[in-house]
């Protein structure tokens, strides 16, 4: 299905006058041809009131980035796009299959508390009468061509090593073509979500938790770091590319995705936790030797150029082995003081 905007022109005001000014008109002809015996004109009259009212079906309200998908008899005639005071055949009627379909975070058109649930709960209280309730679902037809925000719940997922890992996506949207939004899906905040969610199951099960060796993230049959708490900003990018592809035939556009949630499933959490600090505690200690080493041979060195001292190697030896240990302990070395001699 290809969009067409309907060709009409913001008449909406020019014919609630015309509708006024005939309602006006044809309750003179009543009360001027009936009791002067001109029945004609009262008929007339009588046929105005039955027709005007059906015309004030044709006027329509846009806000700004708000659409109407219009149908006649089944046929879809246009879409009204921009803000505006527009009349259409009374007879057209707009088509929005995802008109209580409520999106995380998303600002659809009486959405949140606006929605028919809402709607229900208001009227039920006395709070809203029905007019307005007639009126809430008439707007609730309408398209957003606003970017909203689709925030699903977090998924649990298997990564590149089997681990399972909470993942959660934000994505940034918007309905680009509202012939395919509307009639070529069943309900396309529906499908966005399903979409969305396949397309974050199959993208993060390709890469690992934390970099790993031996795992080829880019299919280019090469290992390489790519992970996904290391390769936030490449893996968003994936799932956004990969969104787009399944939501074109929807008539949608992916603006950006965002990961807004990563960490090892509740029943790994702890185990990863400890052989992450593991690791840690491993790392520090390899760059505490290896700057001890380092200041030992800098000792060594140093009192060879002044002479200060001459050791031989069994000396040597025993003042390497009490550094390392003064440098790498955990704790302040206590000192001795020796009064006698070294030898």
């Amino acid at each position: 299905m290809t969009e067409k905007i309907y060709t009409t022109k913001k008449l909406g005001m020019l014919m609630l006058l015309v509708i006024i000014v005939g309602l006006i008109a044809a309750t003179g002809l009543i009360i001027v041809g009936f009791p002067t015996g001109q029945f004609a004109l009262g008929a007339l009259g009588v046929l105005l009131w039955v027709i005007l009212p059906i015309c004030l079906a044709g006027l329509k309200v846009l806000k700004p980035q708000e659409a109407l998908v219009l149908t006649l008899f089944g046929k879809y005639k246009g879409t009204l796009k921009g803000e505006g005071f527009y009349f259409v055949n009374p007879f057209c009627t707009s088509v929005n299959p995802a008109q209580f379909t409520q999106l995380g975070q998303s600002g659809d058109i009486g959405g949140g508390s606006g929605g028919l649930l809402g709607a229900l709960t208001k009227g039920s209280s006395g709070k809203e009468t029905s007019a307005e309730f007639d009126a809430q679902m008439r707007a609730s037809r309408k398209i957003s061509l606003k970017v909203m925000t689709l925030s699903n719940s977090k998924q649990k997922v298997n990564d590149a090593l089997g681990n399972p890992v909470e993942i959660g996506v934000a994505v940034m949207w918007r309905v680009v073509d509202t012939a395919k939004a509307v009639f070529d899906v069943d309900n396309f905040k529906e499908y966005l979500s399903l979409q969305a969610d396949t397309a974050v199951r199959s993208v993060a099960k390709v890469y690992p938790y934390d970099i790993a060796p031996n795992v080829d993230t880019t299919g280019d049959g090469e290992a390489d770091d790519g992970s996904l708490r290391g390769s936030t900003e490449l893996v968003a990018k994936r799932i956004k590319d990969e969104i787009q592809k399944k939501v074109e035939a929807a008539g949608l556009e992916i603006i950006d995705a965002r990961i807004t949630h990563l960490a090892y499933s509740p029943e790994i959490a702890a185990v990863m936790l400890q052989r992450q600090q593991a690791r840690a505690v491993v790392d520090a200690r390899k760059m505490i030797v290896d700057g001890a080493v380092g200041m030992v041979e800098m000792a060594l060195d140093k009192l060879n150029e002044s002479d200060m001292v001459t050791l031989d190697e069994e000396r040597k030896a025993a003042m390497v082995s009490n550094l390392l240990v003064v440098l790498c302990a955990g704790k302040d070395a206590q000192p001795v003081v020796n009064s006698g001699s070294l030898y």
